[in-house]
């Protein structure tokens, strides 16, 4: 009875022993997708965003919501992506109901995002990593 005891405990300071640190700066492993559709967003942050992007092994493919560029060109641009990233916090509706349809209508994912900000990509992408990581 002891010696199971003993073996328990041996267990569990193995278990509570740490365990070596990550390496501070990992390489990216590349995304099923490959191209993705950005509408929306802040456009001082498109340059950090295809950073992120390729970072994922990706290519980020920006449109503007509607501000200066026409709403119109979403339909042109879908169907050549994987999918479509919107933070809702920066986008008129009249373009995020169109990127809605248009992903239903090609097949696309449509991956909305809290907010406009370089983490919230960040966090989608690796989101998006984890979930084919687990799907293999």
């Amino acid at each position: 009875m002891g010696d199971k005891r003993q073996q328990q405990r041996t267990k569990q300071k193995r278990s509570a022993s740490p365990t070596p640190a990550a390496p501070a700066v990992q390489e990216p492993q590349a995304l099923d997708v490959r191209s993705f559709l950005y509408v929306g967003g802040r456009d001082c942050q498109v340059a950090h965003l295809r950073q992120i992007a390729s970072n994922f092994g990706a290519e980020l493919i920006h449109h503007d919501g509607g501000l200066r560029e026409a709403v119109s060109r979403i339909d042109n641009v879908l169907p050549s992506v994987d999918c479509v990233f919107c933070p809702i916090d920066c986008i008129s509706h009249d373009a995020c109901l169109r990127v809605k349809t248009g992903c239903k209508k090609f097949g696309k994912a449509f991956v909305p995002l809290r907010n406009g900000s370089k983490s919230s990509l960040e966090r989608a992408l690796h989101d998006l990593k984890a979930a084919r990581s687990r799907a293999n």
